[in-house]
């Protein structure tokens, strides 16, 4: 059976290092004959803003619907964005508010402060760019967005292992650099990690 993967790119545009990264990923997994489904989450419409809670907020728009069925039909997610401000934008930040619902990604148990897991069966890829050198992102600041995503949204839901990938600094990089980081990332779409 082919093994199933969906990469979000959690950019806003295309048009980015990371809509490179994305590519290259997409490239390295089709050459090894995976299925592969995309999401470019700056060309959705969706409010990324949860206003208030009542029934009529949490009606998904068109493309939040088939952001949930491709998360479910995939057994691998890779997600590429930016760390801004130490986490990801807020892009990446309101598609999960809108996605990662109860009844979709978790159900709270009744009664209990405990959890089911309901995105068990996948694992996922953190593909991340940034700025900060990853001695000092890791030491000094904790990697606070990493941990994010990795511990208190996707393990959550009970998508793992999730692999970190950090890329940086990148506004110093050099154009060889840069290039050494696409093909390092077109080898983890050949091999489907």
């Amino acid at each position: 059976m082919t093994k199933r993967i969906l990469v979000i790119l959690g950019h806003h545009t295309k048009d980015s290092l990371c809509g490179a990264l994305a590519q290259s990923y997409v490239q390295g997994a089709m050459s090894s004959g995976y299925e592969v489904r995309q999401i470019a989450i700056g060309d959705l419409s969706f409010e990324p803003v949860i206003r208030d809670t009542s029934e009529k907020m949490l009606e998904l728009e068109q493309d939040l619907v088939k952001a949930q069925n491709a998360i479910q039909w995939a057994q691998h997610i890779v997600f590429v964005y930016p760390t801004w401000w130490g986490g990801p934008s807020a892009l990446l930040k309101g598609f999960i508010d809108r996605v990662f619902l109860p009844d979709f990604a978790f159900r709270f148990r009744e009664g209990s402060s405990l959890w089911d897991q309901l995105l068990t069966g996948r694992t996922a890829r953190l593909i991340v760019t940034m700025d900060t050198p990853h001695w000092y992102y890791r030491w000094f600041f904790r990697m606070p967005g990493h941990n994010l995503m990795k511990r208190t949204i996707l393990e959550f839901c009970g998508i793992k292992p999730v692999s970190v990938t950090g890329l940086g600094p990148v506004r110093t990089s050099s154009l060889q650099k840069r290039e050494k980081w696409l093909a390092q990332v077109e080898g983890y779409g050949r091999d489907g990690v």
